[in-house]
């Protein structure tokens, strides 16, 4: 199957007509249905599918009732360098070359900005499929203010780095999005009350668009005592947002949290 462009296998040469396409593609971050309507033909057609679980693409393709024809390599973190030099080597030979991760937009706290900056240096076409972020779904959900924000990914896991993390964001204006792993949530907001203060407004995303999607509300102290080991394990992808500093106070009765499902 040749690329976009034109060309075919094996093809190469300085003209950008020659060369395939990066498309960096958004996936469901849970409910399959919210696969963007390309996604599913990008899947069928594409040359070179370059997927963070080869599985997973597998699963997405089959939820889309897609037949993969072309290539599935692998490419997450640990072979995240060698294997964009080798996709490269495919998009200058003039295969095209679909970029997927587990769940929501590649580069976006999961593998892909590599990649993408070895093919724009190189002057392969880059495009997107957008879609599905568990960032900006946190967001909007969150009812805190979203004019300005900003995106940490996982916090740090060494109590050092993660300290002076938090206690250069406690002063910031701007909303805070992070991820973090149901096992270390109690821990981390522990940490932001104690850096952001108990009285923070947050809300807790969890399992977002899936069958057991969960909301909460209040403040750092609220969901620290939520999320406290002895009250029952916390389970599934966790979405934190946390109100910038001066701009919420409280989003909910202390006490209350709201629980949301599909």
């Amino acid at each position: 199957m040749g690329s976009r462009g034109g060309g075919g296998p094996g093809r190469g040469g300085g003209d950008a007509s020659d060369r395939g396409t990066l498309t960096v593609a958004a996936v469901p971050i849970g409910n399959p249905g919210d696969a963007p309507s390309r996604l599913a033909a990008e899947l069928a057609r594409t040359p070179v599918v370059a997927a963070e679980d080869t599985r997973r693409v597998r699963w997405l393709a089959a939820s889309l009732d897609v037949k993969i024809t072309g290539r599935i390599v692998s490419y997450y973190d640990a072979v995240e360098a060698r294997r964009a030099a080798s996709l490269l080597t495919e998009l200058e030979a003039g295969l095209d070359v679909l970029l997927v991760t587990d769940a929501g937009m590649p580069g976006i706290s999961d593998p892909g900005y590599r990649l993408v900056a070895a093919a724009a240096a190189a002057g392969i076409t880059v495009t997107a499929i957008p879609g599905p972020s568990a960032v900006t779904t946190a967001l909007a959900v969150s009812g805190l203010p979203s004019d300005r924000f900003c995106f940490e990914g996982f916090p740090p896991r060494r109590p050092g780095e993660r300290a002076r993390r938090f206690a250069e964001l406690a002063a910031d204006p701007r909303t805070q999005v992070y991820f973090e792993s149901p096992r270390r949530l109690a821990a981390t907001l522990a940490e932001l009350a104690k850096s952001h203060g108990a009285d923070r407004s947050a809300v807790v995303c969890r399992e977002l668009t899936k069958t057991h999607e969960e909301i909460r509300r209040g403040t750092l102290a609220d969901l620290t005592a939520w999320a406290n080991p002895d009250s029952g394990a916390i389970r599934g992808e966790i979405t934190l947002v946390v109100a910038g500093v001066g701009r919420v106070r409280r989003v909910a009765p202390e006490g209350h949290g709201e629980r949301e499902g599909r």
